[in-house]
């Protein structure tokens, strides 16, 4: 592992879900100065608390106003969007969300921009979510400034909401139960956002890693022996269809973006080589979960 290619790292949503481990690891690390971005007006956060008493500072900005975000993003090397519109309440705009953060990252003289990737590969026309993202991407290579796009598969911790219910043992198939699905911890993802600012490989590219590669027949498998019971498995693969010529029953945008990452979490080809760390396995975060 090489020298940090950085030194001040600003955390777009630092305090949620995934942003909150990615500053941690960075401050873990030890080798960054670390700010966390968070939106006015200012309001109590536990996290906020945790990460400035680690050593993070947090800085506050109105996200519809420029001079505000380029202030709090002045000294900045390298941004790491965490920002996301809310996926499950329905929000699915990448790309007007963090087009504000792109253009205050440029005018702050920010080098690099890492954006809210952190999932499947993906093409346009597989799903909104998809699709502002991508589209996002091109306004950041048409930036000028370097960019890395990390792709880790699901969030293990949240692997139940691809159609896993541990409360009532219940499994819902949206893909062939052989179908393989890509899993990362949030730490390990953490790590890896911190490894990759540390790798010339990763400027201008995309890093994809995996913590786990099992099919839903494996993971439906574990849950079993980790329950000790026998679920009920339901399977409809025939969702984007039904989505797409509006058969009854017409499946949610939700329900679609499951099909859709189920169909496209494999990773062939992942980079975990690179970098310093075994990740955590998902058969140890199911039995956490459960």
């Amino acid at each position: 592992m090489s020298n940090t290619l950085f030194t001040n790292i600003t955390v777009a949503g630092g305090t949620g879900a995934l942003g909150f481990h990615i500053a941690e690891a960075l401050l873990n690390d030890g080798s960054f100065k670390v700010k966390i971005l968070r939106r006015l007006p200012e309001t109590p956060n536990e996290k906020a608390d945790l990460l400035a008493s680690k050593g993070a500072a947090i800085v506050y900005a109105y996200y519809n106003q420029h001079d505000s975000l380029v202030k709090a993003l002045s000294g900045t090397d390298a941004l790491i969007s965490t920002a996301s519109p809310g996926v499950a309440k329905g929000g699915y705009d990448f790309d007007t969300l963090q087009t504000p953060l792109l253009n205050a990252a440029k005018a702050a003289g920010v080098k690099r921009f890492i954006p809210s990737e952190f999932g499947m590969e993906a093409e346009v026309g597989d799903h909104l979510v998809t699709d502002t993202k991508i589209s996002f991407r091109e306004k950041v290579e048409q930036s000028g400034l370097e960019y890395t796009y990390i792709e880790c598969g699901l969030f293990a911790e949240y692997i139940g909401w691809v159609g896993f219910d541990i409360k009532n043992k219940t499994a819902k198939f949206y893909a062939d139960g052989n179908t393989i699905l890509a899993a990362t911890s949030l730490s390990d993802i953490g790590k890896y956002t911190v490894e990759s600012l540390k790798l010339e490989e990763s400027r201008n590219a995309t890093i994809r890693v995996a913590g786990s590669r099992f099919s839903l027949n494996e993971i439906l498998k574990t849950f079993e022996e980790t329950t000790g019971s026998k679920w009920e498995v339901v399977v409809d693969k025939e969702v984007k269809h039904r989505f797409q010529n509006k058969i009854d029953p017409v499946p949610s945008s939700t329900d679609l973006l499951i099909a859709t990452i189920s169909e496209r979490s494999a990773f062939e080809n992942i980079d975990n080589d690179k970098f310093s760390f075994s990740p955590r396995s998902l058969v140890d975060t199911i039995r956490a979960l459960v």
